[in-house]
């Protein structure tokens, strides 16, 4: 695989989508739960996006249960939340693993592109956060506690290039 085009995902609906169809776009892939100490990021998640969806930026959540198992519910009960207690209207996806040996083929590509603190490919926890170029090639990885208006420059950087 030679970028985030090659992988596809299920929608919280249960629709196929492949990530061809974000070409072109910047991609923050970030792995959510709603149970979690970060999970009142969805709101700078949301507003990262609103302020530049009409740019060219997009931002998948993909809940993931991992960890200290903050993502117990159903797809509906996700959405539902996120659109409820946040208003997220960005893209998000069936829940899936990020590590082990379930852990979904787009997070294992984006773990070896852009390894984390001291070349550890493990996530460590819900919101680490991908920022992926329009070429599809992964930018940059940033940890949970990098809240997502820290992302801003990188962000407005990639859209220019």
């Amino acid at each position: 695989m030679s970028n985030v085009y090659d992988f596809s995902a299920t929608s919280l609906a249960g629709q196929p989508v492949s990530l061809s169809d974000y070409k072109g776009k910047v991609i923050l892939i970030v792995n959510t739960a709603s149970a979690c100490g970060f999970t009142p990021q969805y709101k700078g998640l949301e507003a990262l996006y609103q302020e530049f969806k009409d740019l060219g930026v997009v931002v998948l959540g993909f809940p993931c249960n991992q960890f200290g198992r903050q993502e117990p519910g159903t797809a509906l009960e996700i959405g539902a939340f996120c659109e409820k207690n946040y208003g997220v209207t960005f893209p998000l996806f069936e829940k899936i693993d990020v590590n082990g040996d379930e852990a979904h083929p787009l997070f294992q590509y984006l773990k070896q592109h852009a390894p984390g603190v001291l070349g550890s490919a493990a996530i460590k926890w819900n919101f680490t956060k991908f920022l992926i170029k329009k070429d599809g090639t992964v930018y940059d990885r940033y940890a949970p506690l990098t809240k997502p208006e820290e992302l801003i420059e990188d962000v407005k950087s990639l859209l220019e290039e």
